[in-house]
Protein backbone atom coordinates (compact mmCIF):
# COMPACT_ATOMS: atom_id res chain seq x y z
CA UNK A 1 0.00 0.00 0.00
CA UNK A 2 1.43 3.32 -0.65
CA UNK A 3 1.61 5.45 2.46
CA UNK A 4 -0.59 8.43 2.79
CA UNK A 5 0.37 11.91 2.55
CA UNK A 6 -1.43 14.12 5.97
CA UNK A 7 -4.21 15.97 4.56
CA UNK A 8 -2.81 19.79 4.58
CA UNK A 9 0.93 19.31 4.35
CA UNK A 10 2.53 19.58 0.83
CA UNK A 11 4.06 16.48 -0.25
CA UNK A 12 7.09 17.89 -2.20
CA UNK A 13 7.98 19.71 0.97
CA UNK A 14 7.39 16.64 3.23
CA UNK A 15 9.50 14.51 0.27
CA UNK A 16 12.62 16.81 1.02
CA UNK A 17 12.10 16.68 4.77
CA UNK A 18 12.51 13.41 4.48
CA UNK A 19 14.93 13.10 2.42
CA UNK A 20 17.37 15.87 4.38
CA UNK A 21 16.45 13.06 7.60
CA UNK A 22 17.98 10.03 6.40
CA UNK A 23 20.76 11.71 4.80
CA UNK A 24 21.45 13.10 8.33
CA UNK A 25 21.23 9.46 9.49
CA UNK A 26 22.90 7.68 6.64
CA UNK A 27 26.59 9.68 6.94
CA UNK A 28 28.95 9.31 3.58
CA UNK A 29 29.48 5.71 4.36
CA UNK A 30 26.00 4.19 4.60
CA UNK A 31 24.68 1.52 7.27
CA UNK A 32 28.13 -0.20 7.74
CA UNK A 33 26.68 -3.00 10.52
CA UNK A 34 23.90 -3.96 8.15
CA UNK A 35 26.02 -4.35 4.90
CA UNK A 36 28.09 -6.00 7.33
CA UNK A 37 26.37 -8.65 8.95
CA UNK A 38 22.97 -9.31 6.76
CA UNK A 39 23.23 -10.45 3.21
CA UNK A 40 21.80 -8.66 0.44
CA UNK A 41 19.11 -11.60 -0.53
CA UNK A 42 17.48 -11.51 3.48
CA UNK A 43 14.26 -10.14 3.44
CA UNK A 44 12.57 -8.78 6.94
CA UNK A 45 9.02 -8.69 7.90
CA UNK A 46 8.70 -6.22 10.78
CA UNK A 47 5.65 -5.45 13.06
CA UNK A 48 5.62 -1.37 14.24
CA UNK A 49 3.80 -1.18 17.35
CA UNK A 50 2.92 0.46 20.79
CA UNK A 51 4.60 0.49 23.90
CA UNK A 52 2.19 2.54 25.46
CA UNK A 53 -1.41 4.34 25.09
CA UNK A 54 -0.98 7.28 22.87
CA UNK A 55 -2.71 9.57 20.37
CA UNK A 56 -0.94 8.23 16.36
CA UNK A 57 0.30 11.21 14.34
CA UNK A 58 2.95 10.96 11.19
CA UNK A 59 2.42 7.07 10.28
CA UNK A 60 1.89 8.19 6.83
CA UNK A 61 5.23 9.54 7.14
CA UNK A 62 7.22 6.38 8.57
CA UNK A 63 5.68 5.15 5.58
CA UNK A 64 7.42 7.53 3.42
CA UNK A 65 10.22 7.30 4.56
CA UNK A 66 10.42 3.53 4.45
CA UNK A 67 9.75 3.64 0.56
CA UNK A 68 12.00 6.67 0.05
CA UNK A 69 14.81 3.83 0.41
CA UNK A 70 13.55 1.42 -1.52
CA UNK A 71 10.07 1.84 -3.44
CA UNK A 72 9.27 -2.12 -3.57
CA UNK A 73 9.42 -2.24 0.76
CA UNK A 74 5.40 -3.53 1.16
CA UNK A 75 3.64 -1.33 3.86
CA UNK A 76 0.52 -1.96 5.53
CA UNK A 77 -0.82 0.11 8.32
CA UNK A 78 -2.95 -1.01 10.69
CA UNK A 79 -4.64 2.52 12.00
CA UNK A 80 -4.79 6.26 10.62
CA UNK A 81 -3.63 9.19 12.14
CA UNK A 82 -5.82 10.68 14.90
CA UNK A 83 -6.58 7.50 16.25
CA UNK A 84 -6.47 6.06 20.36
CA UNK A 85 -4.49 2.88 20.38
CA UNK A 86 -3.25 1.08 23.54
CA UNK A 87 0.02 -1.06 24.35
CA UNK A 88 0.58 -3.60 22.32
CA UNK A 89 -1.41 -2.56 19.64
CA UNK A 90 0.28 -3.19 15.90
CA UNK A 91 0.16 -0.20 14.31
CA UNK A 92 1.70 -1.27 10.84
CA UNK A 93 3.96 -4.30 8.87
CA UNK A 94 6.73 -3.52 6.91
CA UNK A 95 8.61 -6.46 4.63
CA UNK A 96 11.41 -6.03 2.16
CA UNK A 97 14.97 -6.44 2.26
CA UNK A 98 16.65 -6.27 5.59
CA UNK A 99 18.96 -3.86 4.89
CA UNK A 100 16.69 -1.43 3.39
CA UNK A 101 14.36 -1.66 6.35
CA UNK A 102 17.13 -1.32 8.88
CA UNK A 103 18.22 1.58 7.14
CA UNK A 104 15.20 3.75 7.04
CA UNK A 105 13.98 2.24 10.91
CA UNK A 106 15.17 5.13 12.98
CA UNK A 107 14.48 7.80 11.02
CA UNK A 108 11.12 6.38 10.59
CA UNK A 109 10.18 5.79 14.24
CA UNK A 110 12.13 9.48 15.31
CA UNK A 111 9.50 11.11 12.96
CA UNK A 112 6.22 8.70 14.31
CA UNK A 113 7.67 8.79 17.74
CA UNK A 114 7.93 12.61 17.70
CA UNK A 115 4.80 13.78 16.29
CA UNK A 116 2.65 10.87 18.17
CA UNK A 117 3.95 12.42 21.07
CA UNK A 118 2.65 15.52 20.44
CA UNK A 119 -0.70 14.49 19.13
CA UNK A 120 -1.04 12.50 22.31
CA UNK A 121 0.09 15.26 24.76
CA UNK A 122 -2.92 17.59 22.35
CA UNK A 123 -5.43 15.23 23.00
CA UNK A 124 -4.40 15.09 27.07
CA UNK A 125 -5.10 18.93 27.44
CA UNK A 126 -8.16 18.64 24.88
CA UNK A 127 -9.50 15.81 27.55
CA UNK A 128 -9.35 17.76 30.58
CA UNK A 129 -11.85 20.12 29.02
CA UNK A 130 -13.98 18.40 27.53
CA UNK A 131 -16.80 19.15 29.64
CA UNK A 132 -16.31 23.29 28.87
CA UNK A 133 -16.31 24.95 25.79
CA UNK A 134 -13.10 25.83 26.00
CA UNK A 135 -10.76 25.39 22.76
CA UNK A 136 -7.43 24.27 23.21
CA UNK A 137 -5.07 26.00 20.85
CA UNK A 138 -1.17 25.13 20.05
CA UNK A 139 1.32 27.87 19.14
CA UNK A 140 4.00 29.10 17.21
CA UNK A 141 6.69 27.27 19.83
CA UNK A 142 8.07 24.48 17.47
CA UNK A 143 11.34 23.10 16.34
CA UNK A 144 12.41 25.31 13.45
CA UNK A 145 11.49 24.04 9.97
CA UNK A 146 9.09 20.96 11.51
CA UNK A 147 5.97 23.75 11.93
CA UNK A 148 3.64 22.35 9.64
CA UNK A 149 4.58 18.55 11.07
CA UNK A 150 3.83 19.51 14.60
CA UNK A 151 0.26 22.03 13.74
CA UNK A 152 -0.56 18.57 12.28
CA UNK A 153 0.33 16.57 14.85
CA UNK A 154 -1.54 18.96 17.44
CA UNK A 155 -4.95 18.75 15.29
CA UNK A 156 -4.39 14.65 14.86
CA UNK A 157 -4.50 15.18 19.10
CA UNK A 158 -7.65 17.57 18.88
CA UNK A 159 -5.86 20.67 19.35
CA UNK A 160 -6.77 24.11 16.98
CA UNK A 161 -4.15 25.75 15.40
CA UNK A 162 -3.07 29.34 16.44
CA UNK A 163 -1.35 31.39 13.98
CA UNK A 164 1.21 29.31 11.99
CA UNK A 165 2.72 32.29 10.84
CA UNK A 166 3.09 35.97 11.97
CA UNK A 167 1.13 36.65 8.53
CA UNK A 168 -1.92 34.78 9.55
CA UNK A 169 -3.13 37.00 11.74
CA UNK A 170 -2.17 40.32 13.71
CA UNK A 171 -1.45 39.24 17.51
CA UNK A 172 -0.24 42.64 19.62
CA UNK A 173 1.94 41.06 22.34
CA UNK A 174 3.42 43.01 25.41
CA UNK A 175 6.33 44.27 23.48
CA UNK A 176 4.29 45.70 20.93
CA UNK A 177 2.28 47.82 23.27
CA UNK A 178 5.55 48.81 24.84
CA UNK A 179 6.96 49.94 21.81
CA UNK A 180 4.03 52.07 20.70
CA UNK A 181 2.96 53.20 23.77
CA UNK A 182 -0.19 51.40 24.85
CA UNK A 183 -3.22 49.35 24.39
CA UNK A 184 -4.87 51.74 22.54
CA UNK A 185 -2.20 53.26 20.11
CA UNK A 186 -0.93 49.86 19.25
CA UNK A 187 -4.83 48.32 18.58
CA UNK A 188 -5.25 52.07 16.65
CA UNK A 189 -2.28 51.32 14.54
CA UNK A 190 -3.29 47.93 13.05
CA UNK A 191 -6.39 48.88 12.27
CA UNK A 192 -4.99 52.17 10.32
CA UNK A 193 -3.49 49.23 8.85
CA UNK A 194 -6.03 47.78 7.67
CA UNK A 195 -6.05 44.74 9.64
CA UNK A 196 -8.68 42.21 10.81
CA UNK A 197 -8.87 40.41 12.84
CA UNK A 198 -6.72 41.64 15.75
CA UNK A 199 -6.11 40.23 19.26
CA UNK A 200 -4.14 41.70 21.70
CA UNK A 201 -2.64 40.29 24.93
CA UNK A 202 -3.65 42.47 28.23
CA UNK A 203 -1.79 41.56 31.46
CA UNK A 204 -4.59 43.32 33.56
CA UNK A 205 -7.94 43.87 33.94
CA UNK A 206 -7.01 48.03 33.17
CA UNK A 207 -5.76 46.81 29.63
CA UNK A 208 -8.89 44.52 28.62
CA UNK A 209 -11.42 47.82 29.51
CA UNK A 210 -8.95 49.39 27.68
CA UNK A 211 -8.57 47.09 24.47
CA UNK A 212 -12.49 46.75 24.74
CA UNK A 213 -13.09 50.45 24.51
CA UNK A 214 -11.24 51.14 21.47
CA UNK A 215 -12.64 48.03 20.12
CA UNK A 216 -11.11 44.22 19.43
CA UNK A 217 -11.53 40.88 18.03
CA UNK A 218 -10.11 39.05 20.48
CA UNK A 219 -8.43 39.35 24.09
CA UNK A 220 -5.26 37.26 24.96
CA UNK A 221 -5.30 37.14 29.24
CA UNK A 222 -1.58 36.46 29.68
CA UNK A 223 -0.70 34.74 33.23
CA UNK A 224 -3.46 35.96 35.13
CA UNK A 225 -5.08 33.80 38.00
CA UNK A 226 -8.51 32.21 37.86
CA UNK A 227 -9.87 34.89 39.46
CA UNK A 228 -8.51 37.38 37.60
CA UNK A 229 -9.81 35.54 34.03
CA UNK A 230 -13.09 35.34 35.36
CA UNK A 231 -13.34 39.04 36.34
CA UNK A 232 -11.87 39.55 32.79
CA UNK A 233 -14.73 36.88 31.38
CA UNK A 234 -17.38 38.96 33.10
CA UNK A 235 -15.35 42.35 31.80
CA UNK A 236 -15.55 41.45 28.27
CA UNK A 237 -18.88 39.87 28.39
CA UNK A 238 -18.69 38.22 24.65
CA UNK A 239 -17.70 41.47 23.39
CA UNK A 240 -14.66 39.82 22.14
CA UNK A 241 -13.04 36.15 21.87
CA UNK A 242 -11.29 35.60 25.27
CA UNK A 243 -8.06 33.59 25.28
CA UNK A 244 -5.93 32.17 28.23
CA UNK A 245 -2.14 31.97 28.15
CA UNK A 246 0.47 30.84 30.53
CA UNK A 247 1.08 28.97 33.80
CA UNK A 248 -1.29 26.63 31.53
CA UNK A 249 -0.49 22.61 32.31
CA UNK A 250 -2.64 19.42 32.84
CA UNK A 251 -2.93 20.33 36.55
CA UNK A 252 -3.93 23.92 35.97
CA UNK A 253 -6.03 23.56 32.62
CA UNK A 254 -9.37 22.27 33.85
CA UNK A 255 -9.47 24.95 36.32
CA UNK A 256 -8.33 27.56 33.62
CA UNK A 257 -11.87 26.42 31.34
CA UNK A 258 -13.51 26.80 34.27
CA UNK A 259 -13.60 30.38 33.85
CA UNK A 260 -15.88 30.59 31.01
CA UNK A 261 -12.37 31.85 28.64
CA UNK A 262 -13.14 30.88 25.07
CA UNK A 263 -9.88 28.95 24.50
CA UNK A 264 -6.43 28.18 25.61
CA UNK A 265 -3.39 28.11 24.20
CA UNK A 266 -0.35 25.69 25.43
CA UNK A 267 3.02 26.11 24.39
CA UNK A 268 4.14 23.27 25.89
CA UNK A 269 2.13 21.05 23.09
CA UNK A 270 4.64 21.67 20.41
CA UNK A 271 7.23 22.89 22.27
CA UNK A 272 8.26 19.97 24.89
CA UNK A 273 5.87 17.30 24.39
CA UNK A 274 7.90 13.61 25.42
CA UNK A 275 8.30 11.38 22.36
CA UNK A 276 5.98 7.82 22.98
CA UNK A 277 7.57 5.15 22.85
CA UNK A 278 7.11 2.82 19.58
CA UNK A 279 8.73 -0.60 18.58
CA UNK A 280 9.70 -1.78 14.98
CA UNK A 281 10.44 -5.69 15.87
CA UNK A 282 11.60 -8.82 13.69
CA UNK A 283 8.31 -11.30 13.01
CA UNK A 284 9.62 -14.65 12.49
CA UNK A 285 6.63 -15.96 11.66
CA UNK A 286 5.60 -13.52 8.84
Amino acid sequence: MQPKIPDGLDAETLIRQIAAALAEDLGLGGDITSFATIPADVHFTGVMAARQDMTIAGLGLAGLTFKAVNPDIAWQPQVEDGARVNTGDVLATVSGPARDLLLAERTALNLLQHLSGIATLARQYVDAVSDTNAVILDTRKTIPGYRDLAKYASRMGGATNHRMRLDDAVLIKDNHIAVAGGVAVAIGRAKDAGHSPIEVECDTLDQVREALNVGVDAILLDNMSTDQLCEAVAVIDGRARSEASGGVNLDTVAAIAATGVDSISVGRITQSAPAVDIGFDWNPDA
